[in-house]
């Protein structure tokens, strides 16, 4: 059981703060707020199902694909941190007025995949430090104690998506005291956030392809 609950805590511990849902609930609200509370709500019981697999799927498979491809984590830390930073920017340039009012008619609903679950919920940080854990699992002979282990993993990342779908359902909730003023202020100062871990990400992986170099 202590090597149940360590797994799990080391993978929720280690994935919380990377996808930080609390932090990117008021970017969800930001992207949603002209839907229905129905439809709010549905998309974000999707975008916590489409996390779920996405971090599922990084942990189990993804080192063994980046090995076929022959793409190291670095590369894939650059290549995401353009895509962050990209996504960053246009939330951050997006048409709307002071007032929180949208400066054109209401757009369509956001897909929930992109760009509600990739890159503003999982994004190219989670995935590296999800298959950085996947490649790093200690080598058992027995089955159980591989078993013991998947599902210590399994329930780390449910926890994860839980805690997604909590902060996602009740985003309008968190932050309906800021009103739609202070719902757009707290949208662009959360942008520019994540432009800022996105050019990060970008910088730690040209760090680590330079300190190849010099091996």
């Amino acid at each position: 059981m202590s090597v149940f609950a360590n797994a799990f805590l080391l993978v929720y511990a280690a994935l919380f703060p990377i996808v930080n849902p609390i932090g990117s609930a008021p970017l969800f609200l930001g992207m949603t707020q002209f839907t229905s509370d129905a439809t709010r709500h549905a998309l974000a019981r999707r975008v916590a199902v489409n996390s779920f697999f996405l971090l599922l799927g990084s942990l189990f498979v993804g080192s063994h694909l980046l090995e076929f491809f022959g793409i190291s984590l670095p590369v894939v830390r650059i290549a995401g941190g353009l895509v962050v930073s990209a996504f960053g920017w246009k939330l951050l340039n997006s048409d709307a007025r002071p007032d929180g009012e949208p400066a054109q008619p209401v757009s369509t609903v956001p897909e929930s995949f992109y760009p509600l679950t990739m890159p503003l919920t999982v994004g190219p940080g989670s995935m590296s430090v999800a298959i950085t854990l996947g490649s790093q699992r200690p080598m058992y002979s027995g089955f159980a104690d591989f078993a013991i282990l998947a599902g210590a993993a399994v329930a780390g990342i449910v926890a994860i998506a839980l805690s997604i779908y909590l902060c996602y359902r009740f985003s309008e909730t968190t932050v309906a005291k800021l009103g739609a003023a202070g719902t757009n202020v707290v949208v662009r100062l959360s942008a520019f956030i994540l432009l800022c871990i996105g050019i990060q990400i970008l910088w730690g992986g040209i760090s680590a392809l330079i300190g190849t170099l010099h091996h």
